[in-house]
């Protein structure tokens, strides 16, 4: 499985080394296309997230829209945009791909791939609604970075970790996690 997963400005930089600490441990993840928007790097950097490196891992200019992952035919299987800043989820939703995370986007709804979004905004506004209605039509996922408390977490670790094994399973890959069964 090839994965490609973005990396915005927003806050929450804590899930996006989760994910990819989390693709890293499936064996079927062969790879992983890295990509950081033009702001990810300062506030990864700010909030003090160190993000996994690994010789599966390749990283690609944000800037660079002859990488692999701007084009259906380099048959990536899924896309992640963890976390994703409003500002991204509203360019995907309108097709404006001026950049690699964007494109990369665009390719996985025009293949009919998976496509997860992992919105760290608080309050949505109608316009981020109307964005996520949209891409959710389209054939995307929107998985808002709000932590379930059912497994009561008692680290912000283990709370952000909720919200990442709903991602990986939503990606297709099956790996222990907490499961609700009513006590």
């Amino acid at each position: 499985m090839k994965v490609i997963v973005a990396i915005t400005g927003a806050s929450g930089s804590i899930y996006a080394r989760l994910t990819i600490e989390a693709l890293l441990r499936a064996p079927e993840v062969e790879q992983i296309a890295l990509v950081f928007s033009d702001t990810a790097r300062e506030v990864v950097a700010f909030e003090g997230v160190d993000i996994p490196q690994d010789e599966r891992i390749k990283i690609y200019d944000n800037h660079d829209l002859f990488a692999p992952v701007a084009s259906g035919s380099a048959s990536y299987d899924a896309m992640v945009v963890v976390p994703s800043s409003v500002g991204t989820l509203g360019r995907i939703a309108h097709g404006l791909s001026q950049s690699l995370i964007e494109r990369a986007a665009d390719v996985m709804l025009k293949e009919r791939r998976r496509l997860l979004l992992v919105v760290r905004e608080a309050p949505y506004s109608l316009i981020h609604l109307r964005n996520m209605t949209t891409l959710t039509e389209a054939g995307a996922i929107i998985i808002p970075a709000s932590p379930s408390f059912y497994s009561h977490p008692t680290t912000i670790e283990e709370a952000c970790r909720t919200v990442v094994e709903r991602v990986i399973a939503h990606i297709g890959i099956r790996q222990p996690h907490y499961e609700w069964k009513g006590e």
